[in-house]
């Protein structure tokens, strides 16, 4: 990995790299997905440097990355001719294959080196649907998923140097601080603050949080995802060509205005026409529901953002309509719609909801009646429900985001995830959470 002629340091993402070794040397292909610049790249390197720190040879390593023109004209007989030259008598390869849809025909390349050689298979994509129809077609059954995001807020203090030690506070109970590498501490609250502002991309460790080198970064970041994985995959059996570049950008800004809102299709295409945010003679032809439709699946599928279904939590079943979308990163976000006050109730929903989504949860909307829970979380163990705000310290609001909580008629758990420090941990048999704790605390919940 370089930046200005350098070798950057490759710092460690341990969940994910934890369930590549878990499924090291197994017949399954390792699919490692994600927007573009979340570290996918880098993951692979770090696979690649625990296979050797165990034994593994180097001409055993066989690692391409397809944005290289070195790749350029490669299709999927030739890939698989390129790596069958390669192949050592009674011993195994690991095959690293970066940024495998721009192979034509990938597919049948991975299928052919599960048959004719003794291979452990990893490969990273940027676009769901060009992974997702081809592996369920060629690999049904045979391939695990790793889902990428951008930095945690614990990868994020880690990339910036930070270390957080806990120390028992004056007031009682335990708090947390971060300490830098000159052993100088720093108000946990304010880098908080910067990741909610810069986001968890992992090149922004290199900015030094610089507000214009972050936008310079996350402005090559949108391009390059709107461009290649979006305006430029043309059309793909069952999914329509986006080619409206200006309809494409109103969309996308639309929903990171509307992040944690209930937005349903037909309202977007409403409000694009109603507010005026298509130019006049766009407004004439309304953009059909399908074509936003089409568009909005793109941006799932570029994982730009995510949607979030609603469960009717009487009723035990998913809606159809107001679902809500959630944006990647909170700092492309920003860079979309400029820093903007007065928002930060919406953003920590946000950081909350890609963090369950991080550490495995399926995530749901809850409708109770005329109530709304923020998050339905479900693993392998029960479900919780959870409400997230920005203070529990005036009394309306406390008794505003515990009532949905309170009206739940089951036993599972119950929590709220605020910014506060509170002084009461429980409140009705709900547990009250502070924001950082959860985040810095991998167990928690």
């Amino acid at each position: 990995m370089m930046a200005g002629g350098e070798f950057m340091e490759l710092r460690k993402r341990t969940r994910y790299l934890e369930q590549l070794i878990a499924f090291q040397d197994t017949d399954l292909v390792k699919v490692v997905t994600g927007i573009r610049r979340c570290g996918k790249s880098s993951l692979l390197e770090l696979m690649e440097a625990h296979l050797r720190d165990s034994g593994v040879t180097e001409a055993q390593i066989i690692a391409m990355n397809f944005e290289s023109m070195q790749y350029a004209d490669m299709d999927s007989k030739s890939l698989y001719q390129t790596v069958m030259k390669r192949k050592l008598e009674g011993k195994r390869l690991y095959l690293f294959f970066d940024e495998i849809q721009k192979v034509p025909q990938w597919q049948n390349a991975i299928n052919s080196f599960r048959v004719d050689l003794d291979c452990d298979i990893y490969v990273t994509g940027s676009n769901a649907f060009l992974l997702s129809s081809e592996l369920s077609t060629y690999l049904s059954g045979r391939y695990v998923e790793v889902k990428m995001l951008p930095l945690s807020f614990a990868e994020f203090l880690d990339f910036q140097r930070y270390t957080v030690e806990t120390y028992r506070s004056p007031a009682g109970g335990e708090r947390k601080r971060a300490i830098d590498g000159q052993g100088q501490v720093m108000d946990l609250q304010e880098l908080f603050r910067a990741y909610i502002r810069f986001g968890g991309m992992p090149a922004i460790a290199e900015t030094g949080l610089d507000q214009k080198k972050v936008h310079m970064l996350l402005d090559g970041i949108y391009s390059a995802v709107v461009v290649r994985d979006i305006l430029e995959r043309g059309h793909r059996k069952e999914r329509r060509a986006i080619t409206d570049a200006l309809l494409l950008r109103k969309i996308i800004l639309f929903l990171a205005d509307n992040i944690g809102n209930n937005t349903s299709i037909r309202s977007i295409s409403n409000t694009l026409v109603t507010e005026g945010v298509l130019e006049e003679e766009r407004r004439k032809s309304r953009p059909a529901v399908q074509t936003i439709s089409a568009y909005i699946d793109a941006l799932l599928d570029a994982y730009i953002f995510y949607e979030v279904k609603r469960f009717d939590v009487k009723g035990k079943d998913y809606l159809r309509t107001l679902g809500k979308y959630y944006i990647v990163d909170t700092g492309l976000r920003n860079y979309l719609l400029g820093d903007r006050g007065g928002d930060t109730g919406h953003l920590l929903e946000n950081i909350v909801y890609l963090e369950l989504f991080r550490r495995g949860y399926e995530v749901a909307i809850g409708k109770l009646d005329d109530k709304e829970i923020d998050f339905i979380a479900t693993s392998n163990g029960p479900k919780k429900y959870i409400q997230v705000t920005e203070t529990m310290a005036a009394p309306e609001t406390r008794k505003r985001e515990l009532a949905p909580l309170i009206a739940v008629q089951d036993n599972y758990e119950k929590v709220v995830i605020t910014m506060d420090q509170p002084l009461d941990t429980d409140i009705n048999g709900i547990k009250i959470v502070n924001v950082m704790d959860f985040l810095l605390d991998g167990e928690m919940l």
